[in-house]
């Protein structure tokens, strides 16, 4: 494999990744044919298939699965490389990769672009995904920074608060509980809920509560994205547990309802997070003290003072934190 190209390897990488030439082809900005050409003239040079393509799906052959190994350690190589470089020419020409979970879409945007108004020399990647895909960007060091509101807790991350989230159960004006006043949650149950994706942060949040209270929770369906709960709610078709920065037009045009319920809202905190042994360069640093100073007071709902919490260190470091006490 004398003639493979660093272009070759980092299109087989991505499709490997995704198992998705289409998925590749959206991150890596080119067409889908540019990336199938790309990777049969990298199985030419190797001399063995890298992908079985079984009706719709793609597959690693056994001699993808080896290669795809190597690639990842020399695209980590090239991202400290290319960190390195960043951190020499400075904060004014470095390159911000970001990932969010797909909530925090309605704030992170203006954050970021407050940012790049002070730094306009800094390249930005933004990638807004559910929160399973946000930990794989983080776990395979693709991204600096993560923005995400439930940090994960099996990974070696610092994980620091920035904002309050507050979550609260909406419905349409018209619902019988709309104007109801401290509203208990054993009569919410009744309702039938409309909720994000298994292993979503709302939805394990609704879970929990109505786990720890004993109470069914009837989840009528379930969607893939906030936009669509809301006009499922809007058209009288259930409540939901929904993120309180979501909601600015609705609740203003008053085509959506906050209901009273007894010991809502639930919440809970922002979250900016990174690899423990990340290397920050100069932009991701310099973003992440932005977000920590600045993000609490543009949203409203700052972390409350002075109790503010630690860093949140991986669970391995939070097990030894424990036995020291």
């Amino acid at each position: 494999m004398r003639h493979v190209t660093l272009r070759q390897l980092r299109v087989f990488e991505a499709v490997a990744r995704h198992l998705s030439f289409s998925r590749a082809a959206e991150e890596m900005h080119l067409t889908q044919p540019a990336v199938s050409m790309q990777v049969r003239e990298l199985e030419e040079q190797a001399g063995l298939g890298l992908f079985d393509r079984i009706g719709k799906k793609v597959h690693l052959t056994d001699a993808g699965r080896e290669l795809y190994v190597r690639s990842r350690a020399i695209a980590h190589e090239l991202r400290a490389a290319e960190e390195a470089l960043n951190a020499m020419r400075g904060l004014e020409s470095g390159r911000l990769n970001i990932a969010a979970v797909s909530t925090a879409k309605y704030f992170a945007p203006p954050l970021l672009a407050r940012f790049l108004k002070a730094h306009p020399g800094v390249k930005l990647e933004l990638a807004v995904d559910n929160r399973e895909a946000v930990i794989e960007h983080l776990a395979a060091n693709q991204i600096d920074l993560a923005i995400m509101g439930r940090p994960p807790l099996d990974m070696d991350t610092v994980a620091e608060p920035f904002a309050s989230h507050p979550h609260v159960v909406i419905a349409s004006p018209e619902h019988p509980l709309a104007r109801r006043r401290r509203i208990p949650l054993a009569r919410l149950a009744e309702e039938h809920f409309i909720l994000r994706e298994p292993g979503s942060g709302t939805r394990g949040l609704l879970e929990k509560l109505f786990a720890d209270r004993r109470l069914e929770l009837r989840v009528a369906m379930q969607m893939a994205s906030n936009e669509t709960i809301k006009q499922a709610v809007l058209a009288g078709m259930g409540v939901s547990l929904i993120s309180r920065h979501t909601l600015g037009l609705e609740l203003e045009a008053g085509r959506l309802v906050v209901l009273d319920v007894a010991g809502l809202p639930i919440v809970r905190n922002w979250y900016v997070v990174h690899l423990a042994a990340k290397r920050l360069s100069p932009a991701a640093s310099a973003f992440k003290a932005f977000i920590l100073s600045e993000a609490g007071r543009l949203l409203g709902a700052p972390v409350p003072r002075p109790a503010r919490p630690k860093a949140l260190k991986s669970r391995k470091t939070l097990a030894k934190v424990l036995v020291k006490h």
